[in-house]
C-alpha cells in the first residue's frame, strides 16, 4: 500500500494528546518508586545510600510500559491517521442522467432496423436496466422540448414511458437543442447535484448552435450525443408503417446529417458517440457520466479521507496478549470480546443481544436497508419514515401506508400517492399528490405523478363509460315476497377489465401527445 506523505494528516488530532501522556507514563511510574527521593525530607541525603536496599530489577518490561503502548497506539488510531480519499462504493451509480431523445420524422428511418427510433428506444431500456438504482429523467424534443419524466430510480416506469415514445407525439417541427439544455438544468437544479444529458439524435440544426455554450457556463451539466443512423440514409415511414412520399410520390429518405453532429458537438464541446451493435456505447456513456459526476462531487464537497486508524487495532489486540503474564493483572477479556463483536459482523440483519448492546434498531435497519435486506429493515426500522422507505421497497404496502400516514411531509405525501396509483385509488393519490405540492411546489417527481394519476384516472372512467352493456346469461322474475331466495346471477365481467386494461395500456401515448399539444400552444 502506496503512502503520499505529502496528503498524511489525523482526522482528529487532538486524541494525539492522550499519546503526549502515554509517553510520560513511565516517567511518572519511575518516579513513583524512587525511595530515595521519598525519603530526603526525613533522612540525611548522604545516609540513603547506605541505609536503603534497592534489588535489581530483572525485568525491564514492566506493566507501565505496556500501559504506555496501549495509550500511545489507541491515542493514534483515535486520531484518525488518513492518506488516501474515501470514495464509497456506490458513488459511481448515483451519476444522474438526464436523457433527451429527439422525435423529429426523419428518427422513422430504416437506415437502422427496424427504425432509428426504435434502435434508440432497445438500446435505453439496456441502459437503464444497467443503471438499476441511478436516478435517470426522460425529455422528448423536436422543434420544441417536454419533460416526459423527471429524474427517477424507477427502471420499470421509464422504460414504460420510453416505449411509449413515437415520431408524431411532437408537432412542431425541428431540432431544439437550447430548449433540452434549458430543461435538463431545471431538473438537476432540483436534484442539486451535477449531471449529464445525453442528445439521442441523427442530426442538427446548424442554425441554432449559436449561444449554446452560454447556456453552460456555470453550469454542472455535461453534454453527450449519442448518433443514430447511418450515412445512407433510410426510407421513412409514418405512425402506419407506410412509407411518406414527397409532393411527386417518390419516397422520402432520412439523411443522417454527421456533419451538423460534428458542428453540434463542438459548439458544445461534447464527445461524440455512436449507435453500436454491442454495449460499447452503453459503456462509453456510463464512464463518461461517473467521470464528470466524480470530479464535480470533488470540486463541490467537503474531501473525505478514509480512516486508516483501525489497522491500528491489531497491535494492540497483540499486546493484550502480552500483558497476561505472571504477577501482572490486567482485565482483557472485556476488550476482546468487543473487537470480536465489532470485527465479526452478522451475516443477516437478525438482532442479537451483542448488536443491540452497541447500535440502535435504526443503526441495524440501515445497515440491512444497505445490504438488500429489505423486509428485515422494515422490521427493524423504528423511524416512520425509513421503516415507509423500506416497507414500499420490498412491497409491504400495508406496513409502508402505515407508516407514512403518521407523517405529514411532502415525502410521506408522495410515497403514499405511489402506493394508491399501484393500488388503482386514483383519487386518493391525486389528493396525495396535491398536499405533496402545496408542502413543496418545487418537486418535480410529485408534478410528473400528478399529471399521470389524472390521466389514468380519466382513461378509467373513459373505459368504464364505454364499456359495453353484457346481458346477464338468465333473469329470473323473483317470487312473491316471503316465498323467494337469494341467488347470485354471474356476469361476463372478462370482456370489461380487458377492454380497461387495453385503455389503461396505451394511456401514456396519448397522455403525452396531449400533454405535448398542450406545452406547444401559444
Amino acid at each position: 500500500m502506496e503512502i503520499n506523505l505529502s496528503d498524511f494528516h489525523f482526522l482528529r488530532p487532538l486524541w494525539l494528546l492522550l499519546a503526549l501522556f502515554g509517553g510520560l507514563l513511565p516517567l511518572l511510574w519511575r518516579r513513583s518508586r524512587d525511595l530515595q527521593r521519598r525519603l530526603r525530607g526525613n533522612i540525611a541525603e548522604h545516609l540513603l545510600p547506605h541505609l536503603l536496599i534497592t534489588p535489581q530489577d530483572q525485568q525491564r518490561l514492566r506493566p507501565a510500559h505496556l500501559v504506555c503502548a496501549v495509550l500511545f497506539l489507541g491515542a493514534l488510531a483515535a486520531a484518525g491517521p488518513t492518506w488516501e480519499q474515501d470514495r464509497p462504493d456506490f458513488l459511481e451509480n448515483r451519476a444522474p442522467l438526464i436523457i433527451a431523445i429527439d422525435l423529429s420524422p426523419s428518427m422513422d428511418a430504416s437506415d437502422v432496423p427496424p427504425s432509428r427510433l426504435e434502435a434508440a428506444k432497445h438500446k435505453l431500456h439496456d441502459l437503464i436496466q444497467r443503471r438499476a438504482g441511478a436516478r435517470s429523467g426522460l425529455i422528448a424534443y423536436a422543434g420544441s422540448a417536454h419533460l416526459v419524466l423527471p429524474p427517477t430510480d424507477d427502471p420499470a416506469l421509464l422504460d414504460t414511458f420510453i416505449q411509449a415514445l413515437s415520431t408524431d407525439l411532437i408537432a412542431k417541427s425541428g431540432k431544439n437543442v437550447g430548449a433540452v439544455i434549458g430543461q435538463a438544468k431545471h431538473l438537476l437544479a432540483a436534484e442539486k447535484t451535477p449531471g449529464t444529458l445525453l442528445l439521442i439524435t441523427d442530426g442538427a440544426d446548424t442554425t441554432q448552435l449559436s449561444g449554446l455554450d452560454k447556456q453552460l457556463d456555470d453550469s454542472q451539466l455535461q453534454v453527450l450525443i449519442l448518433a443514430v443512423g447511418s450515412d445512407d440514409g433510410g426510407i421513412i415511414h409514418d405512425a402506419n408503417g407506410q412509407p411518406r412520399t414527397d409532393s411527386n410520390g417518390r419516397p422520402v429518405l432520412g439523411s443522417f446529417d454527421q456533419a451538423a453532429l460534428k458542428q453540434l458537438a463542438s459548439a458544445l464541446d461534447a464527445p461524440l458517440g455512436s449507435l453500436t451493435l454491442n454495449n460499447d456505447d452503453l459503456d462509453w456513456v456510463e464512464l463518461h457520466a461517473r467521470q464528470h459526476f466524480q470530479s464535480a462531487s470533488d470540486e463541490q464537497r467537503e474531501l473525505h479521507w478514509k480512516d486508516a486508524g483501525y489497522w491500528l487495532c491489531w497491535p494492540l489486540l497483540l499486546i493484550a496478549f502480552f500483558s497476561v503474564r505472571k504477577g501482572w493483572s490486567l482485565n482483557w477479556m472485556a476488550g476482546l470480546l468487543l473487537a470480536l463483536g465489532i470485527g465479526l459482523q452478522p451475516t443477516t440483519a437478525e438482532a442479537n443481544a451483542l448488536t443491540d448492546a452497541f447500535f440502535t434498531q435504526d443503526q441495524q435497519g440501515r445497515w440491512a436497508f444497505e445490504h438488500g435486506h429489505l423486509p428485515q429493515a422494515a422490521a427493524l426500522f423504528v423511524d416512520p419514515y425509513w421503516k415507509g422507505i423500506a416497507a414500499y421497497h420490498a412491497a409491504d404496502y400495508d406496513l409502508a401506508l402505515a407508516s407514512f400516514a403518521r407523517q405529514e411531509t411532502p415525502q410521506a405525501y408522495f410515497y403514499l400517492g405511489n402506493i394508491y396509483v399501484k393500488r388503482f385509488k386514483f383519487d386518493q393519490a391525486i389528493a396525495a399528490y396535491t398536499q405533496a405540492l402545496k408542502l413543496q411546489p418545487q418537486f418535480p417527481e410529485a408534478t410528473a405523478n400528478l399529471a399521470l394519476a389524472i390521466a389514468l384516472q380519466k382513461d378509467t372512467d373513459s373505459a368504464e363509460q364505454n364499456t359495453p352493456e353484457v346481458k346477464p346469461d338468465e333473469i329470473k322474475k323473483d317470487k312473491a315476497p316471503g316465498k323467494g331466495q337469494s341467488k347470485a346471477v354471474q356476469t361476463e365481467q372478462a370482456a370489461s377489465d380487458a377492454l380497461w386494461l387495453q385503455n389503461l395500456t396505451t394511456s401514456p401515448a396519448r397522455f403525452l401527445k396531449q400533454k405535448f399539444s398542450l406545452q406547444d400552444q401559444p
